[in-house]
């Protein structure tokens, strides 16, 4: 019993030490009627009594005025004692006379026996803890009455299933439901018929789960069944314990703004319909500006040879070189407008671009007067670009041409050639710099522009450098002009690289050899183009059959035995490549070869095509050497027969045969 005693005499010292030592909590006891019997360091911390100061006296003096005369401190007692217990949260006061909010815990004390021996009081000190919370509300309040009171958003809640849990006054404002009407509801209620039998609302939901936000432009319905033109955003929402709780969503009414956006799209296809416009008066005027200058040559010279059937040979032959040099012009005008839009067939050959340019070099030198100095800036272990060389050496021309034409008192041409790199591609870039007087601005942004020219009237067609631009795209690559007033102009061409091996370039054309005695069928719609290409084929030593069109050419292989098919391409009836492919089914070691000036139906790149193309106007050389490369792939016996050419395969380039028609 003894040992029992002093057992409990240690338990109630570690229990007095324990609670004297807490310094979060006053806790401390009271008599039964009130007064202030133990006190601890927590007490002392929270209301700033020594013990000595306060042991004895009645524990009322923590409470304001107010509480004293209103009675709370007894009412206070007269509940623990009654009850057991007393807990509130009240405004107490510390020794200089500053309040703090209390938690107060109160608890009856008796004995055995059940007598009330006193109070067990325990205070905490929640004034900041409740400031947090005021701050909380406060703040949330506020954020509530401002998502309340945003009339141009509708700024909502859903729960994780996608029904309204929330709706502010703009939601009202754009969608025109009250929130009785719709809290509760589902979201895809907005959705148009067609997006809601697509699934898209759920799509929504999933794509916001999936990246942390979902937002669209779409189509959404009101109330009243009308639609608008709305900006979505959906975001996911989630407790502090990262369980997901449901979506954020915001919409915007955009509708005023795409109409804004169709008016000005419908006002820059205007805009873009009058410059067309206007680009075709040019065209016009240009082209028959041009073409008049080049048949009154023709007319005349033709009408000339008619008249004068005496003429000595030599004048005779002067006055053909002249008609087929001005047919070389028509044909070069021609090129630069397929080029512009893009439509010339392009026969490209893999090459080393600076070895070419060293090649052209002489004769670029030709075109320029003594004042003028050519410089070739060509490097070493250049990349191999695939192009079309015919293209190249007219946009190559047009640019010389132009550098020229900036500097009519003399001056330096730089035409530089070397590798760079544009992220990922490789590029062959080929320069033109002049020191010339330079382009403005406002003229700078349209040079590329068919027509548009910086010359005097009369000085230029406008067609050089939209024909090198088209050259330069159509060929994969793109061009760049960079200018300053006074410090003259640089055209930087870009054309991609290609690991293709450079191929030989073939006999020589003045020795071409076909077989004796081939028999051709030639398909052409246009009787002038069939006449003269007839006579060009007989004056390579070739039997031709002629044919107007695709089915009666097909008639005709029925009865005649033909060692090579020579079809135009663009024809009334079945095309000329729909003719190939009928062949091709029932003679599939016939050869066939192709002609067209142009066309986008039939514009198929090189390494697409199923049949060789031959591009209009076509010259001698080109023909046989086209005719030689298909017999000898059928192996047809070779009876050797040299082709001297006709007086107007002689002119140096190689010189169109017939009219210098384009399907």
């Amino acid at each position: 019993m003894a040992q029992s005693t002093f057992d409990r005499h240690i338990a109630d010292e570690r229990l007095e030490l324990l609670v004297h030592s807490i310094t979060d909590y006053a806790i401390y006891m009271l008599d039964p009627t009130g007064r202030i019997a133990t006190w601890n360091a927590g007490a002392r911390r929270f209301k700033g009594y020594e013990a000595e100061e306060v042991l004895g006296e009645h524990f009322s003096k923590f409470f304001l005025a107010e509480d004293r005369r209103d009675g709370l401190p007894s009412r206070i007692l007269d509940t623990a004692a009654r009850e057991g217990r007393f807990e509130a949260e009240g405004w107490r006061v510390r020794k200089g006379g500053t309040k703090f909010l209390a938690h107060v815990v109160v608890d009856r004390i008796q004995g055995e026996d059940g007598e009330l021996l006193g109070f067990a009081k325990v205070t905490r000190d929640v004034t900041e803890k409740r400031q947090k919370e005021q701050a909380l509300f406060d703040s949330e309040l506020q954020f509530r009455m401002l998502v309340q009171g945003v009339r141009d958003y509708a700024i909502y809640m859903l729960d994780p299933t996608g029904h309204v849990t929330n709706w502010n006054l703009g939601a009202q404002t754009i969608k025109g439901f009250n929130a009785s009407e719709i809290v509760g509801q589902h979201f895809s209620r907005f959705y148009t018929e067609q997006d809601r039998a697509r699934g898209a609302p759920a799509a929504a939901l999933e794509t916001a789960l999936r990246e942390g936000k979902f937002e669209a432009e779409a189509q959404r319905v009101r109330k009243d069944g009308s639609l608008f033109w709305a900006h979505v955003m959906l975001e996911p929402i989630y407790k502090d314990s990262g369980e997901h709780i449901g979506f954020a969503k915001v919409t915007r009414d955009i509708t005023e703004k795409k109409r804004a956006e169709e008016e000005l799209r419908e006002t820059q296809e205007a805009l873009l319909q009058s410059q067309k416009l206007q680009a075709l008066g040019e065209l016009a005027g240009g082209i028959a500006h041009d073409f008049n200058n080049l048949m009154t040559v023709v007319r005349g010279t033709a009408d000339m040879l008619l008249r004068k059937k005496d003429l000595a040979e030599e004048k005779r032959t002067r006055y053909l070189h002249v008609l087929l040099e001005t047919a070389e012009r028509a044909t070069s005008l021609t090129a630069q407008l397929l080029a512009f839009a893009r439509r010339q067939p392009l026969e490209p050959e893999v090459i080393d671009l600076s070895v070419r340019l060293d090649a052209l070099g002489e004769m670029l030198q030709r075109t320029l007067s003594s004042q003028y100095e050519l410089e070739l800036d060509l490097a070493p272990a250049l990349w191999r670009i695939e192009i079309d060389p015919t293209g190249l050496e007219t946009a190559l021309l047009n640019a010389v041409v132009n550098a020229r034409d900036a500097m009519p008192s003399g001056g330096k041409i730089t035409i530089s050639t070397r590798n760079v790199r544009e992220g990922n591609n490789e590029m062959v870039s080929l320069s033109i710099s002049d020191m010339g007087k330079g382009i403005s601005p406002e003229q700078l942004d349209r040079v590329f522009e068919p027509f548009f020219t910086t010359k005097p009237a009369g000085k230029g067609t406008g067609l050089g450098l939209s024909q090198l631009h088209g050259f330069a795209v159509q060929s994969g690559g793109s061009v760049k002009i960079s200018s300053k007033v006074g410090h003259g102009t640089t055209l930087d061409i870009r054309l991609p690289r290609t690991d293709k091996p450079v191929k030989g370039r073939g006999m020589e054309q003045s020795n071409i050899s076909l077989p004796e005695g081939l028999t051709i069928l030639l398909v052409e719609d246009s009787e002038h183009v069939r006449y003269f290409g007839r006579q060009l084929l007989e004056d390579l030593g070739c039997h031709v059959i002629e044919a107007c069109d695709a089915d009666e050419g097909l008639a005709l292989l029925e009865n005649n035995a033909v060692d090579l098919v020579f079809s135009d391409i663009v024809m009334p009836g079945r095309t000329g490549i729909e003719l190939a492919q009928e062949i091709r089914r029932t003679r599939p070691a016939l050869p066939i070869l192709l002609a067209s000036g142009y066309s986008s139906k039939q514009f198929i790149p090189i390494d697409q095509r199923e049949f060789p193309i031959m591009r209009k106007p076509y010259t001698f050389e080109a023909v046989a050497q086209a005719i030689l490369e298909l017999i000898e792939e059928v192996k047809i016996p070779q009876r050797v027969c040299l082709m001297q050419p006709p007086l107007h395969a002689g002119a140096q380039g190689g010189v169109p045969v017939g009219p210098q028609l384009s399907t």
